[in-house]
């Protein structure tokens, strides 16, 4: 990482109010232009701007300040930063070792066989692969499509289970669920109308049909009587 001064100009405002240091030494530790020092220095700019002190900063030692105001011809030099921060590297396509490239393409048919769901650039991410070859693979144009053999990524150790999961989670959001296969229960309200209505017992059917013969009974002897009595 390169040592760079933070905020040039609030560190030239800074420097010309609290050092004797010469227009051309601030302009070439800041980096601006010997005439924009001398407009710092006359007010004509950077006035809404507040000074950095480059010392608490760490950026510049006392010595280095009172060194350079003894000679105008001497440079001042940016002390070394007491905590580096590395760069942050550009993400790039996944890496995968020689010894794996081979397998590839058995992890891809597998990915699209049994993860119809995934998208190109999700397979892509997962095994390190371009969309051209999925697409071959998808389309049966590989040119080796007829020894191709699908096997898991995760046991070839092209992806981690985690990654696989994450990424075929993603790919399920917002599809509609699908429709259970094979025996189902049916609703409540349709079951109730195939239940057949329970029988009645049988004594109370018996009961019944004694009544009726009484009453038939009943019926002939009081015809029998009107008849006598005529």
């Amino acid at each position: 990482m390169a040592n760079t001064l933070l905020m040039p100009k609030a560190t030239a405002v800074w420097l010309v109010d609290n050092t004797a240091l010469s227009f051309e030494q601030i302009a070439q530790f800041c980096g601006l232009h010997p005439l924009e020092v001398k407009a710092i220095a006359d007010g004509e700019s950077a006035q809404g701007i507040k000074g950095m002190d480059p010392i608490m900063t760490g950026q510049l030692t006392r010595d280095e300040i009172a060194r350079a105001e003894k000679d105008p011809n001497q440079r001042l030099k940016l002390s070394d930063p007491k905590v580096r921060v590395p760069e942050s590297k550009r993400k790039g396509p996944r890496y995968t070792p020689l010894s794996k490239r081979q397998d590839r393409p058995n992890a891809i048919l597998w990915l699209v066989r049994n993860h119809p769901e995934l998208k190109d650039a999700q397979i892509s991410r997962l095994v390190g692969t371009t969309k051209s070859t999925i697409e071959q693979i998808r389309e049966r144009k590989h040119w080796n499509s007829a020894n191709l053999q699908p096997m898991d990524p995760v046991t070839l150790g092209l992806a981690s289970q985690i990654d696989l999961d994450m990424e075929v989670n993603r790919a399920s959001r917002g599809r509609e669920q699908a429709q259970p296969v094979g025996d189902t229960l049916l609703p409540a309200a349709l079951t109730e109308r195939l239940v057949p209505a329970p029988e009645k017992p049988k004594d109370e059917d018996a009961e019944l049909d004694a009544n009726a013969v009484f009453a038939k009974l009943s019926a002939l002897k009081s015809k029998n009587e009107d008849t006598d009595d005529e």
